[in-house]
């Protein structure tokens, strides 16, 4: 969107919680096993053709998690597109002056302006908040506890590790199995099965 409201001339900035572009790929860097689930016909920008034939890497039929970063980074260098943005800001309010026809801005972070135009609010799917579960004692775990929604960014080695994933979702399930190679025990806690077929993952023909 910000490339194509740039190219007809428009002025446009974003503002960005995450350090980094991605939105559900830089948020959510599951183990290996984290992919996308459409083709990369349907997971690409048809207008960089040519980048899709350039990146190897992309040309399975089922992209992971770190491909798909990988690609949307060098997107956002080839189209020259940070500039645009401010990376590590959290908006917290956008007001609208009916009668001076501004919006104004305000983040965490301290940045606060009034802008004239278009506001276009690009959140995400429930404004990117994990949600924990409420269960008894949870608090008190001195162990470690992730959640899918904001996984850390440096690799997680569940070596040795007793390990205990609740729910079974997207992300629980392509996240399960990687987890189990390393994990010294695994239990699931799951409320609803789900079904699940075979990636297929290969080379694109």
């Amino acid at each position: 969107m910000t490339y194509r409201l740039r190219e007809q001339g428009f002025s446009v900035h974003g503002f960005e919680r995450g350090d980094g572009v991605g939105g559900t790929w830089y948020w959510k860097p599951l183990p290996r096993g984290r992919a996308c689930d459409s083709e990369i016909m349907f997971y690409s920008f048809s207008f960089l053709s040519d980048l899709e034939q350039e990146m190897a890497a992309h040309r399975a039929v089922t992209r992971g998690s770190p491909d798909i970063l990988r690609y949307l980074d060098e997107v956002a260098d080839r189209l020259d597109l940070r500039k645009e943005f401010t990376f590590s800001a959290e908006v917290t309010a956008v007001e609208y002056d009916e009668a001076a026809s501004l919006w104004t801005l305000r983040t965490a972070q301290g940045h606060q302006g009034d802008r004239p135009g278009t506001s276009v609010t690009a959140v995400g799917c429930l404004f990117h908040r994990e949600t924990s579960p409420r269960s008894p004692g949870a608090d008190s775990f001195d162990g470690l506890s992730l959640h899918t929604g904001n996984w850390p960014r440096e690799p997680v080695d569940f070596t040795g590790k007793r390990v205990a994933v609740i729910g079974t979702g997207a992300s629980g399930i392509q996240a399960i199995p990687v987890i189990a190679e390393q994990a010294a025990h695994l239990t699931v806690f799951q409320r609803t099965a789900q079904f699940t077929i075979p990636a297929e993952n290969g080379p694109a023909r």
